[in-house]
């Protein structure tokens, strides 16, 4: 069969059925974005609609060129956190157009081909420590959940005294949420394949029939016109000093996001070479940096691996048939948004927190006697997720593992690469816009 030679299915062991189970399983995972990014793009005067569009369609092409270049069972969409980085500080706070803020997402996107055709980047993700690399991991882990808690409102952010505090567990959504949790992790033990997609759909039409979220009125709908964003940059009004700070935030955020995520996920999946290395690491990050191009003529925002890849995953995923069924699904949803954007947080959050924790179960292979290597990985599983930003965590790790140590005694190890990856960090920790 054709597709099994070319995916190389029975060399990872897996299947068509399996891949095309994972693929469903991370899209409506992650359908949610169909919505979110328009919505908070919305606040920096960018039109719903449109923007809605070209979410959609820079998924599908950044998803797409993951399965069939890259074969790897990993999903690519505009990134959250980078989209409310444009639209509230970028634009709310420092007063730049959207069309200046999408034109620095153009020049990010083509330096990072550019770097990433001459292997840079791959050199410098292989300088990485597998420590680090396991924090990577677990981080994801911690900061999946705690958006799945929230996300199913069984944990809410605090308003006077602690910052979160436990949600109202009476209410209905919260109780859906928890059978829903209950529900993937009995099919799970039973090792029933699709666990988590069908725990998601459950608890939707639960949702629908118990009347908590009120069924579409149409199923299908057309999409509406992309023009008025479509190449509407500012490419020109991007490139001033004055816009560097800018520049190097949405550059180090999308690097350290797309290396972390890229690492993360694939230790997750067992696709890590004898040196825990990602095998042609620069193929998905090539990828990346072509959709993040892409994105930005379309008219929206930067574009990466997304973690919610991890539920397709942990549902069998193993090659770039999973991502090629995520794309399509994508495409698809130009014509069936108004059925996708009724699919409730609290009923893939659960999905989130069951990955989450499975995630977490990497952090035994950390070196907890040797402090050197503790404490950066420490750092960077915290700072991921209670400051709600993976590239804060990640950069963290990157500037506090060379100066440990450095006064130590044992500079040695660490490699000219991290030496780089530490100083890009901490000119995004100087010229972050906080």
């Amino acid at each position: 069969m054709l597709i099994k030679k070319y995916f190389k299915l029975d060399e990872l062991g897996t299947s068509v059925k399996q891949e095309v189970l994972a693929g469903v399983t991370t899209f409506v995972t992650m359908a949610y974005i169909i919505i979110v990014n328009p919505k908070i793009l919305e606040a920096a005067g960018i039109p719903f609609g449109p923007s809605m569009v070209a979410t959609i369609i820079s998924s599908f092409f950044g998803t797409l060129a993951m399965g069939v270049y890259a074969k790897r069972p990993f999903a690519i969409a505009p990134y959250m956190g980078e989209n409310a980085f444009i639209a509230f500080t970028v634009v709310k706070v420092l007063g730049y157009s959207w069309q200046t803020a999408i034109g620095a997402i153009f020049i990010g996107g083509l330096f990072f081909t550019i770097i990433t055709v001459l292997k840079i980047r791959s050199w410098l993700a292989v300088s990485i420590p597998k420590d680090l690399k396991i924090g990577f991991v677990v981080g994801i882990g911690l900061f999946l959940t705690f958006i799945g808690l929230n996300e199913t409102g069984i944990v809410r952010l605090g308003v006077h005294g602690a910052p979160v505090h436990v949600g109202n567990l009476k209410d209905p959504t919260v109780i859906l949420a928890f059978s829903g949790f209950f529900l993937i992790t009995i099919l799970m033990i039973k090792r029933v394949k699709g666990a988590i997609l069908l725990g998601i759909l459950a608890v939707t039409f639960t949702a629908f029939f118990i009347g908590l979220v009120p069924t579409p009125d149409n199923w299908v709908s057309m999409p509406p016109s992309i023009t008025p964003i479509f190449l509407q940059l500012d490419i020109l009004g991007a490139l001033n000093w004055g816009f560097f700070a800018v520049i190097l935030t949405v550059f180090v955020m999308d690097f350290v996001d797309t290396m972390g995520t890229l690492i993360g996920l694939s230790y997750r999946a067992n696709l890590l070479d004898e040196n825990e290395n990602l095998p042609d690491i620069e193929k998905p990050m090539l990828c990346d940096s072509l959709a993040t191009i892409v994105a930005s003529l379309l008219g929206t925002t930067t574009t990466g691996t997304y973690i919610e890849s991890a539920t397709g995953i942990e549902s069998g995923g193993r090659s770039g048939l999973t991502s090629v069924i995520t794309a399509f699904l994508f495409l698809t949803a130009l014509f069936f948004t108004p059925f996708l954007t009724v699919i409730p947080s609290y009923a893939y959050g659960p999905a989130l927190i069951i990955v989450g924790m499975l995630m977490l179960s990497h952090i035994k292979d950390i070196q907890f006697d040797d402090l050197t290597e503790v404490i950066p990985a420490f750092c960077i599983i915290i700072l991921m997720s209670f400051t709600y930003n993976i590239g804060v965590g990640m950069t963290a790790g990157f500037v506090i593992y060379p100066l440990v140590k450095l006064f130590s005694g044992r500079v040695k190890e660490v490699s000219l690469g991290l030496w780089i990856l530490a100083a890009l960090s901490m000119l995004f920790f100087i010229f972050y816009p906080y």
